[in-house]
């Protein structure tokens, strides 16, 4: 149950480029909790923020963060440091759930369905990567940044000339990029709400106005997109993404939510586009909206994952990082010291 003694901080913003979004969910969860709590504070992530902490005297905090420095695990090692209970994975888990090529390294040998990709570098030649890219990937490719949320600098390329144009623009901004297979399917995500037992959320179709791909300007401009919930999915595919959702959450170690993207082929098994370790809480977003689907309206959601994370940090329900119980003789060195 809430506790009205807790002092909850909202933590937004930061330096990525979904920080307007960041702070887009912040003001949608703030006033939720703060019919439960008895103080909520909206913080900035930014060099004032630990002196904010402390300042306000937080006991939790619902990390609203999205992109770098607030979902790759900089803000949760923060917290670690302080000592502060959060929403979320911990910090190993967040930095590789961020990071595209590292979340498929690691899925692909628990069997996961991935898509054929080729890491590619500015420092390369072009030309040769543009040529490996449509010899080993075939004549349509998607052109991914490695630690971008929300679709940011995602392009699709088709034949040499257009693939070596996106190139060129995308490496003005990113020294590597992920280059993936083009695959023909539905747009579909599915989550993991980890409290006391671990559920997957109602699979959802993802569609668009105009049938465009479910870009940053669809996920977040109501009415640009719909959520089918459930997918009208075959049963046996229907299953497949819940039993893959599960196996990505797991798999990188993620803690409390998730939610996984996939492409789902008119037959056969559905492919993971990514994974999101800290989902969007924005009015548009997708896990809140499978979370009511499955019975959880979005105030009870917010509480329950404060709550949880309150209860894990006070009963010590999982190991400290730094905790001392290794056993180790003492050193020579300190004892002269």
């Amino acid at each position: 149950m809430p506790d009205k003694n807790k002092t909850v901080a909202v933590v937004c913003g930061g330096p990525s480029p979904e920080a307007d979004v960041s702070r887009i969910a912040a003001n949608r969860l703030t006033p939720s909790l703060s019919k439960h709590y008895g103080k909520v504070v909206k913080l900035e992530l930014d060099k004032q923020l630990p002196e904010q902490l402390v300042r306000h005297e937080v006991d939790v905090v619902f990390p609203a963060t999205y992109g770098p420095q607030g979902e790759d695990g900089c803000l949760q090692g923060l917290l670690e440091v302080m000592g502060i209970p959060y929403i979320g994975s911990r910090p190993q888990a967040s930095a590789n759930a961020l990071n595209k090529v590292t979340t498929k390294r690691l899925l692909s040998h628990l069997g996961m369905p991935l898509a054929k990709d080729l890491v590619i570098r500015a420092s390369d030649n072009l030309e040769r990567n543009t040529n490996n890219c449509l010899e080993q990937l075939g004549e349509k490719v998607i052109i991914k940044p490695f630690s971008q949320g929300s679709g940011i600098g995602i392009q699709f390329a088709e034949g040499y000339d257009q693939l070596k144009a996106c190139l060129q623009e995308s490496f003005k901004k990113d020294n590597e990029l992920l280059i993936e297979e083009f695959i023909v399917g539905r747009e579909i995500t599915a989550g993991v709400l980890e409290l006391e037992a671990t559920q997957v959320l109602p699979v959802i179709e993802i569609t668009t106005c105009d049938g465009a791909w479910y870009s940053y300007e669809y996920r977040y401009n109501p009415g640009m997109s719909d959520h089918i919930i459930p997918a009208p999915l075959p049963p046996e595919q229907y299953q497949r993404v819940q039993e893959l959702t599960l196996l990505a959450h797991t798999g990188l170690g993620c803690r409390d939510i998730s939610r996984s993207d996939f492409i789902v082929p008119s037959s056969g098994e559905p492919v993971l586009a990514e994974l999101n370790n800290l989902p969007g809480m924005t009015p548009t977003s997708l896990f809140p909206d499978s979370a009511r689907h499955a019975g959880i309206e979005f105030d009870d959601l917010v509480c329950r994952l404060i709550d949880h994370a309150l209860t894990r940090h006070e009963q010590k329900t999982e190991p400290d990082y730094c905790s001392g119980y290794w056993e180790l003789p003492e050193l020579e060195l300190s004892k002269s010291s």
